[in-house]
């Protein structure tokens, strides 16, 4: 039986550790320094804890980093830190050139680097999230999901492929939502939302629902999605393209940042007077 140790169980990274152990895989966690919500939500998905991150890197064959973007290259290093000698996946939203950075670090320290991009919501029902995966090793890791209801998908591509995927779906998915929520206070502050709402209700009837979901779905991990929305700027500028919608949408998500992990999400006119007040 193969051993998957993973950082850090979020909600996120918890549903694709419960994904690699539908798939056959010992997974485990390390909870020094981790509260009391990730030991919860790793207990409940049967997440065997060893204690520390030495432990961790000693037992498994694969590590699988899931974190906030700009964790992932500490994580990395703390890693290394370890010698370890196994496969370490780099599953987090960053830039393909940050992926190649993360790559480099983890290849000095002794390991082999596997680029992954995750894309959809927490692994909790089939057909929802799928594990982009590149680099040498790619198929070997999308091996232990499979069966599970995570979808591993392998690039025919280098280490940056997957990063590369994961930036343009959430340059478009979380970088129209907030492109909306912009708009929506815009609106609320000239004194014209409902003539706003009514005219979509016209033209484009889908509209508005996008802009009440972009609050339900994003607002308590506002906060997760500032760094994201960095990443996908350096994207854009790496390829010579404009960085200025992403680090726009990243000031967005960092004004609503407040909202972290809050039950109830507020109304738009809430939102409207914290982006525009």
């Amino acid at each position: 039986m193969t051993t998957i140790g993973i950082l850090h169980p979020g909600e996120m990274g918890s549903s694709v550790a419960a994904a690699a152990r539908a798939g056959g895989s010992r997974v485990v966690w390390a909870s020094a320094g981790r509260g009391e919500a990730t030991r919860k939500r790793a207990e409940a998905d049967g997440l065997e804890d060893v204690g520390t991150l030495v432990r961790l890197a000693r037992e498994s064959e694969i590590i699988l980093s899931v974190c906030p973007p700009a964790s992932a290259p500490d994580v990395a290093r703390e890693v290394a830190a370890t010698r370890f000698g196994g496969t370490f996946v780099d599953g987090n939203a960053i830039a393909p050139a940050t992926t190649r950075a993360v790559g480099e670090i983890i290849t000095a320290g002794g390991a082999r680097f596997v680029d992954g991009g995750i894309i959809g919501p927490p692994a909790r029902k089939a057909g929802g999230t799928r594990l982009y995966l590149s680099g040498p090793g790619a198929a070997d890791v999308a091996a232990h999901f499979k069966g599970s209801l995570l979808e591993a998908i392998v690039l025919d591509g280098p280490v940056g492929a997957a990063s590369a995927i994961k930036m343009a779906y959430a340059g478009w998915n979380k970088g129209s939502q907030a492109l909306l929520l912009a708009i929506r206070a815009l609106a609320a502050h000239e004194g014209v939302d409902a003539a706003l709402v009514a005219e979509w209700a016209r033209s484009q009837p889908d509209v508005t629902a996008r802009s009440e979901r972009a609050v339900s779905a994003n607002i308590k991990k506002a906060w997760r999605f500032v760094g994201e929305m960095e990443e996908i700027a350096a994207t854009f500028e790496a390829a010579g393209l404009p960085d200025g919608f992403h680090e726009a949408a990243g000031e967005i998500y960092r004004r609503l940042a407040g909202w972290k992990d809050t039950a109830t999400p507020p109304s738009m006119a809430e939102v409207a007077k914290t982006l525009a007040p």
